[in-house]
């Protein structure tokens, strides 16, 4: 140290003075300065080096570390988004199903209530047909009965104004239905 002290002491004597130099000299510092300025330089590189460079190490990669943890929680993240999208569209895809089959469904049974209503509506007109059918056909046996006996009255009292003799009611009836049968067989 006593050397670096002598060299820089040294260096100061033969040094000439500002105003002798030229303008290099002004922009160079001076010796003395230069190597307080290396060992300052070189104590602090070496602190640096020593304790900061790998507290700075060590932050960084820990910096790193949590960016590409942050990385890999997105891209799971993203994972589970498009898992549930294809979730939810696959359970959107199957309720329109089911909702077109519900919609499908209640057709044939609407087409199979109306094929019922319709058979029901038929066997009632069928069977109101056959109602009057024989309500009419009663009504005519009525009405040729009721005629059969108007036309045996109306016969009797014909047969009394031309015979003009009596018979007795009774065989005057047997009379006028056979009579009546003969008709009836003529038809």
């Amino acid at each position: 140290m006593y050397m670096a002290l002598n060299l820089i002491l040294a260096t100061e004597a033969v040094t000439p003075t500002a105003e002798e130099s030229g303008g290099i000299d002004l922009l160079l510092p001076a010796p003395e300065e230069l190597i307080a300025g290396l060992i300052a330089f070189s104590i602090i590189f070496l602190v640096v080096w020593k304790f900061a460079l790998p507290t700075l190490k060590a932050t960084l990669q820990q910096r790193q570390d949590a960016v590409k943890s942050e990385l890999e929680s997105a891209e799971k993240s993203k994972q589970e988004a498009a898992t549930l999208l294809a979730d939810y569209k696959a359970q959107v895809a199957g309720a329109r199903k089911e909702a077109a089959q519900i919609v499908a469904d209640a057709r044939e049974q609407g087409e199979a209530v109306k094929a019922d209503i319709i058979a029901r509506a038929e066997a009632e007109a069928d069977q109101i047909k056959a109602r009057a059918h024989e309500e009419v056909l009663a009504e005519r046996e009525r009405v040729a009965g009721d005629l059969r006996r108007q036309v045996a009255e109306l016969s009797i009292d014909v047969a009394e104004k031309v015979v003009t003799s009596s018979l007795d009611a009774e065989a005057q009836r047997v009379l006028v239905d056979r009579y009546i049968e003969e008709l009836g067989g003529v038809r």
